[in-house]
């Protein structure tokens, strides 16, 4: 299920199985905290937050951090505050295991949402991959 709401289209269908492996490995090791919102009987809402084990940082001596990920509502259930509750689920849950620092990805929708709750642009993020030419 979040691996067909990370991945909707079917020109990503391909990317589904490995995601969904991962996902299961990762809330087995207490590594993905999953939300889901259901309404008559079907998920049209989630959220996940990715536990990132980054080490003591100066200014920071909390050894983890964490990503939001895959928030999702379904089209017929937006601008009802369910993406935002969720988003408060997922940061609850950080703050309750003491991490301090969430990053995340956004589309321009959801950029007003998370500016919303405290989270400022960084907008210097880089990406190196080794050994690919291709990368983008």
């Amino acid at each position: 299920m979040i691996a067909a709401h990370r991945y909707p289209q079917d020109a990503d269908r391909a990317e589904r199985a490995p995601y969904a492996a991962w996902v299961a490995g990762a809330m087995g090791r207490g590594l993905y905290l999953g939300f889901v919102l259901e309404q008559e009987g079907a998920v049209v809402a989630g959220a996940g937050l990715t536990l990132l084990e980054w080490g003591p940082s100066r200014h920071d001596p909390q050894p983890w951090r964490a990503r939001l990920v895959n928030v999702w509502t379904h089209p017929d259930w937006r601008r009802q505050g369910h993406a935002r509750a969720l988003v408060q689920a997922c940061l609850g849950a950080a703050q309750a295991r003491g991490i301090t620092r969430i990053s995340l990805g956004t589309s321009e929708m959801g950029r007003r949402l998370y500016g919303s709750l405290g989270f400022t642009d960084r907008g210097g993020e880089m990406l190196l991959v080794l050994g690919d030419s291709t990368a983008d």
